[in-house]
């Protein structure tokens, strides 16, 4: 079997390590930006498939799946992210007698579209917040305003993702502007400026329950995550278990996404994500019909490869799991290395790695696609590793997480690291007192001179030695050179 992974970077890598144990051969597509990325080198077979731009390549469905045509490839993996959630590129890829690896097309038509998904989660049952199930229309704003509303309101894309696509409007005067940029921001990013409004739930809670379906009614459930460190509306810090939620508030968040798979009859990966307020109300917001950036957490505490699950369910189109084998273990947190300056309000970096280490020892994990030498550009969304840390329970896994943020070192490139270290060490995260708007109110502590000398000292020091050893920092080109030598590798390009 020979699967093409539609995807880049960490996500594409860590698809092909689960192939590799399941021996199954894999082909890793990239742009012409990417062409010295490690997953090109990782793969069994790599296809450039365009330009940088994404839209002429990692977005584009015809070049793809030409280039799984002629390579062989008899399955697909999206990964997350790009047209993980098209369900047109889903239709087309089993149109051309190719497995996908995710949810139906239907599924994922009725899921992309955000007021269709709250309509299926109301039909099964679930508290959806307030508000219509129609979108805003063009001359509708005006209208709105007029008629009672509680402010603040979020304006958020129909069929929006990955926190683009939301406005908060605080009052009325606010709306209109506010309707119009969200409108702007949805149609660039998702081609459609579909938008309506929700409510915003004060003092939340971001908590999503992983599902893996069959598509017959079999739904298991593997436990929940805590997603409410956010920074526009994008997840920085997960973990699982949820802390603070009583067992009762747990069987009924889970038996909830449960009872909407049955009713989607959902197969494959897919992730049910809620606001829970200060009373310990739950709404459904979405469903994510994909496999999640923080799946890490889940696999620590549960044991399970998901990815492996998923695969091996799209091949033989039977979930042998049963719901009596999920056990939990211990507390997992993962925080996401970000290419980004904190310094300067968080706006992307890019530059060449003149020197890496990562983090090791008990209970970490990094899932990464970053080696030294390797530039790093603004093509892409600024997601560069994820580090994860398990532990018996919630503190240690913070001492772990810690440890190793404090490890990490990254020269070159200004990344999120000491902010996410600080985060961790303030008194709120430790005792678990976190909501969606934790980072509004947060004020991180100066990184502490004797603390910046001592990382930028040892990082000139490697950086010392290793140009003293006579030969050069390792080109793009020589990077990940044993998997070079133990993998096919065969490059093909396709013309405009």
């Amino acid at each position: 079997m020979k699967l093409l992974v539609a995807n880049r970077g960490e996500i594409a890598i860590r698809i092909m390590r689960t192939c590799r144990e399941l021996g199954i051969s894999t082909v890793a597509v990239y742009s012409e930006a990417d062409q010295n990325s490690l997953h090109t080198t990782y793969a069994d077979e790599a296809v450039c498939i365009g330009a940088a731009k994404a839209s002429e390549s990692y977005l584009n469905i015809s070049r793809i799946l030409k280039a799984a045509q002629e390579i062989g490839a008899n399955a697909i993996h999206p990964g997350y992210g790009f047209l993980s959630e098209n369900p047109q590129f889903g239709q087309a890829a089993e149109d051309a007698g190719l497995i996908f690896i995710g949810p139906r097309p239907e599924t994922m038509a009725i899921l992309g579209d955000k007021l269709s998904a709250r309509k299926a989660a109301r039909e099964a049952g679930l508290l959806v917040l307030p508000g219509p199930d129609q979108p805003l229309e063009d001359n509708q704003t005006e209208i709105i305003i007029d008629e009672p509303l509680s402010f603040p309101v979020l304006v958020k894309a129909a069929a929006g993702g990955g926190g683009k696509g939301i406005r908060l409007a605080r009052s009325g005067n606010e709306l209109n502007e506010v309707v119009g940029l969200a409108r702007e921001e949805a149609k660039a990013a998702f081609g459609d400026g579909t938008i309506y409004l929700e409510p915003l739930v004060q003092k939340a809670r971001h908590i999503e329950v992983q599902i893996l379906g069959d598509g017959k009614g079999k739904i298991i459930c593997f436990g929940e995550r805590e997603c409410s460190i956010q920074r526009r509306h994008q997840k920085l810090i997960e973990e699982a278990p949820a802390p603070s939620l009583s067992p009762s508030e747990r069987v009924c968040i889970t038996e909830a996404a449960r009872e909407l798979g049955h009713k989607l009859f959902y197969r494959s990966l897919g992730t049910v994500e809620f606001l829970m307020d200060e009373n310990s109300q739950f709404y459904f917001i979405e469903v994510n019909p994909r496999i999640q950036v923080e799946h890490p957490v889940t696999e620590m505490v549960t044991g399970f490869d998901l990815v492996r699950e998923q695969i091996l369910l799209a091949v033989t189109g039977n979930l042998d799991l049963e719901q009596s084998q999920i056990h939990f273990r211990g507390a997992a947190i993962e925080a996401r290395i970000l290419a980004e300056d904190p310094d300067e309000n968080f706006l992307p970096t890019s530059g060449e790695i003149s020197y890496l280490k990562e983090p090791g020892g008990p209970g970490i994990r990094v899932d990464s696609a970053l080696y030294q030498g390797m530039a790093v550009t603004a093509d892409y969304d600024s997601l560069v590793s994820k580090l994860i840390a398990w532990g018996k329970d919630r503190q240690t896994a913070i001492d772990r997480l810690q440890r190793g943020l404090s490890e990490y070192q990254i020269g070159g490139l200004k990344t999120d690291l000491v902010f996410l270290k600080q985060i961790l060490e303030s008194h709120p995260y430790q005792i678990g007192e976190i909501t969606t708007t934790f980072l509004d109110d947060f004020t991180p502590d100066d990184q502490g001179p004797a603390e910046s000398v001592t990382r930028d000292a040892a990082i000139a020091a490697a950086l010392h030695i290793h140009r003293k050893r006579n030969q050069p920092v390792s080109s793009p080109d020589q990077a990940g050179n044993l998997w070079q030598q133990t993998a096919w590798k065969e490059q093909i390009s396709f013309g405009n």
